[in-house]
């Protein structure tokens, strides 16, 4: 069985990899309006205030004097976080998960989004990436059921139709972007 931390540590280097391979941070990507470079500072972003917030967790800031410098600060303190069995474990205090443990929180809201904007980050550039195809059919399949309030958090566009059956491709068009 995967766990919380095996899958971070996984997704993390993938997106890492992408990251490395990026030469133009300022290429328009899939998600609306955003650079690739915006999808880089989202991920570095939006988790240490949730954290802090919901777990009174503080991650350092992700320092480094380039995209992939920083990414790889912010992956370590996060995957140190999730290898800490008291952390981990700890149940976060406040949010929508209140009373779930740590790494399951970070596990369904900040790991996954790591793994959406791999593909995001990947076609921004042209970068060839490989996403798991298990994973991708587990999240749509735990996004469906509460796509309305998906949709009405604004964090998704509306549903892409698309032929294929690749469960990567119906992911991404379910969250609104062209396979």
């Amino acid at each position: 069985m995967t766990t919380p931390a095996d899958r971070h540590r996984d997704f993390a280097a993938t997106f890492q990899h992408v990251v490395d391979e990026t030469t133009d941070w300022d290429a328009p990507s899939p998600v609306k309006e955003w650079s690739a470079r915006d999808i880089v500072d989202h991920l570095l972003d939006w988790l240490p205030p949730v954290l802090s917030a919901w777990a009174d967790v503080d991650l350092p800031d992700a320092q480094g004097d380039s995209p992939s410098q920083r990414w790889a600060h912010r992956t370590a303190a996060v995957q140190a976080l999730l290898d800490d069995p008291d952390l981990s474990g700890r149940p976060v205090q406040d949010g929508p998960f209140d009373g779930q443990p740590l790494a399951l929180v970070i596990d369904r809201i900040y790991t996954a989004d790591i793994y959406m904007h791999t593909w995001d980050l990947a076609r921004a550039n042209h970068t060839p990436v490989t996403l798991d195809p298990a994973y991708a059919q587990e999240a749509l399949d735990g996004m469906r059921p509460i796509e309305n309030i998906l949709r009405e958090s604004g964090q998704y566009g509306a549903p892409v139709s698309t032929d294929s059956a690749d469960p990567v491709d119906q992911l991404m068009a379910f969250i609104g972007r062209h396979p």
